[in-house]
């Protein structure tokens, strides 16, 4: 599967932005999609996920702020992101065929990434 990200971009602190994951295959053929975000050097982390049965996950440090949602017909995942801090700051990845797992969170099919910066 090719995963193309887009929407990522430059917003002050406070903003929104939504994030785009577009698949070249249907979506329906993975249990979980996801987005992950890395810093420079650091690894990455698990941001927001979504099962086939449409059961959701989010990091903490989103929760509340972050919404994940799909569309199959279109084979696209999104993220909006409500109420950006600086902190979130990072190159974000859309990921098919994740996983949610006990508090640990695994990633497959990666995107090229898309970048979001926050201002304060």
């Amino acid at each position: 599967v090719q995963l193309v990200e887009s929407g990522g971009g430059s917003v002050q602190a406070g903003g929104s932005l939504r994030l785009s994951c577009e698949a070249s295959e249907s979506i329906v053929n993975y249990d979980c999609m996801g987005w992950f975000r890395e810093a420079s050097g650091s690894g990455r982390e698990g941001v927001a996920a979504i099962d086939s049965d449409g059961t959701t996950h989010y990091a903490d440090s989103v929760k509340g702020r972050f919404t994940i949602s799909q569309d199959n017909a279109k084979n696209t995942l999104y993220l909006q992101m409500n109420a950006l801090k600086p902190e979130d700051t990072d190159m974000y990845y859309c990921t098919a065929d994740c996983q949610v797992y006990a508090g640990s969170w695994y990633g497959g099919y990666w995107g090229q990434g898309t970048q979001v910066t926050v201002s304060s």
